[in-house]
């Protein structure tokens, strides 16, 4: 059996085959992006809440119909199977378009999280309409269509003013499919926390309900008190494009799973899966295709529950000695990047191998006065040989940039002359004393452990927006589904 509360980087599809056994898993939640012409995986906003620059691309070119999508096409096709049959009819449907080649990516990964989930076992995909109405016949053809449960329409948000500008009916919602492996079987469903407590006008008008309260059905919006969305001014919101609301799947959590059961999420994104089922005491599984993600939910955790949190989870896939970084510099520069950025708590600057401004690679941010102004630390990361005119140039874009601290992260140990060259930049002096303004750490000791001197992180680092801190037991466990 996989071990619960592990964090895989890499391709799901690959994890799963690897590493996930046959009826190990109690319950999947999965919100595969879909290529609707927006950008995926954009992890961070800005502290004034506007779009953030960094974000990642990985599954930009998936959904492109070319070799790959064609390859995944015809080993689908080639399984045999209703799976077969419904991949063959989307093909006469919509042939070779960004589509199908969706289609062809999604196919092999629910044909393997059918074989992971146990006999009674529950699924939730969650997509928007571009894409349910072919996402369900797949299902269908996978899953089998006695066992769908619910098409579950959430609403996504409120109406605003953009939105309201549309030329037909303003879309605002998106879709659940809940689909169980067997539904012969004893699979999880506590309905007694399906109900959310009777209201006095359900009273008046003398419907809905038992004992238990009033039963919530197919359509959760605000107004049913069930799952609100994220708010611009939600304390969860990390700025990630398509983030769900805790509330949402820690209620999924809650009556589709027991104490004790291992939830999976293959799409992790900024985590929330992963936080809730922590929170409610589920182990889990997560897989993310990005080492940005990894990293922000490593912070997520830490966020929530304290640095103690990582000694009860394993990272897979994730470089743990000089090799195997060289080997992710050389493979992908981009994720290395990112990857080495994360181990000292920085964001990309951008979504490509430069960032948006010349000479930055990532940025940190601190407080180190607390109602004072927002202080940034600029980092520099080189996979080749280093020399002292890097550090002056990284030296120049600290003083254009009025930055506190310029780190330069590399794999070679530093020059006498980048040294010298550092010692000269001076320091940068904060009530904990004085930090380097200049600091150059190698791989090797990131690895060991080593972090940027600066104003100590557990106080003042602002780099991850942060979500309230979790209680001790989740209150929906303690509370009515009204909460």
């Amino acid at each position: 059996m996989a071990k619960p509360n592990t964090l895989y980087y890499g391709d799901n599809l690959d994890v799963l085959r690897r590493h996930i056994p046959d009826d190990s898993v109690d319950l999947i939640y999965l919100d595969p992006p879909f290529n609707s012409n927006q950008e995926y995986n954009v992890l961070f906003a800005e502290r004034d809440g506007s779009r953030a620059a960094a974000q990642i691309k990985a599954f930009t070119d998936t959904w492109r119909w070319d070799q790959a999508a064609a390859r995944s096409y015809q080993e689908v096709v080639e399984a045999g199977g209703d799976v077969s049959k419904a991949m063959q009819a989307f093909r006469t449907l919509l042939p070779e378009t960004d589509m199908l080649a969706y289609l062809a990516m999604m196919a092999p990964r629910l044909v393997e999280l059918r074989r992971v989930l146990k006999p009674t076992g529950s699924i939730y995909l969650h997509c928007d309409p571009t894409a349910s109405h072919y996402l369900k016949v797949l299902m269908d053809a996978v899953f089998g269509a006695r066992n769908c449960r619910r098409e579950i329409i959430w609403r996504s948000g409120w109406v605003s003013g953009f939105k309201s500008k549309a030329k037909n009916w303003v879309r605002n919602h998106d879709v659940l499919l809940y689909y169980v492996k067997d539904a012969s079987a004893p699979w999880v469903f506590h309905k007694e926390l399906a109900y959310k407590p009777h209201e006095e006008g359900y009273q008046r008008r003398g419907g809905g309900g038992n004992s238990l309260g009033v039963a919530i059905d197919d359509v959760w919006d605000e107004n049913a008190l069930y799952s609100p969305w994220i708010k611009s001014f939600s304390t969860e919101k990390l700025g990630y494009a398509t983030q769900k609301p805790q509330a949402l799947l820690e209620r999924i959590i809650t009556v589709c799973s027991n104490e004790g059961d291992v939830i999976l999420d293959p799409f992790c994104g900024c985590g929330t899966t992963i936080a809730a089922a922590h929170a409610l005491k589920r182990p889990w599984i997560g897989i993310d295709i990005t080492h940005l993600a990894i990293n922000l939910m490593k912070t997520r955790l830490i966020g929530h529950h304290g640095p103690d949190v990582m000694e009860s989870i394993d990272v897979i896939g994730e470089p743990t000695s000089i090799e195997d970084a060289e080997e992710l510099a050389q493979e992908d520069p981009w994720q290395f990047q990112a990857w080495a950025l994360g181990l000292v708590g920085a964001r990309p600057n951008g979504p490509t191998k430069k960032g948006a401004d010349k000479g930055i690679d990532g940025r940190l941010y601190f407080h180190d006065q607390p109602s004072g102004p927002t202080k940034q630390i600029i980092l520099s990361v080189k996979a080749g040989h280093v020399t002292v005119s890097q550090l002056r140039d990284l030296r120049g874009v600290v003083d254009r940039e009025q930055a506190a601290i310029g780190v330069l992260l590399s794999f070679e140990e530093p020059t006498a002359a980048m040294r010298k060259e550092a010692a000269s930049a001076g320091f940068y002096t904060s009530p904990w004393g004085t930090h380097a303004k200049l600091q150059m750490l190698t791989v090797a000791e990131l690895l060991a452990g080593a972090k940027v001197d600066y104003p100590p992180a557990a106080q003042t680092n602002v780099t991850f927006a942060r979500a309230q801190r979790a209680t001790e037991k989740a209150e929906t466990l303690a509370m009515p589904l009204d909460g």
